[in-house]
């Protein structure tokens, strides 16, 4: 186990707390951003722990939140364009 990874994890997932309240109350422009980017730190917050706990598992469940972050964003952005 390395505790480095592991505090590094911490604080990404500290971080997704600023990027999940613009996301939810910003302007719908301003969140999209905020929702990619929360969708890389997630992604990055796991790397860091299969790296720290040496687990091969996590970095399979990583690789899967990275791409469906980016469909996500599109699906998101394809049904923020229509009228309501």
């Amino acid at each position: 186990m390395n505790p480095a990874f592991v505090a590094a994890a911490i604080v990404l997932v500290v971080c997704l707390v600023a990027l999940t309240s613009v996301a939810l109350w910003a302007e719908p422009t301003d969140g999209i951003p905020a929702l990619q980017l929360a969708g890389a730190v997630t992604t990055m917050a796991l790397v860091c722990l299969a790296v720290g706990l040496e687990s091969t598992a996590m970095t399979g469940v990583a690789l899967i939140c990275g791409v469906m972050t980016w469909l996500g964003g599109l699906v998101y952005v394809r049904f923020m364009d229509r009228e309501p």
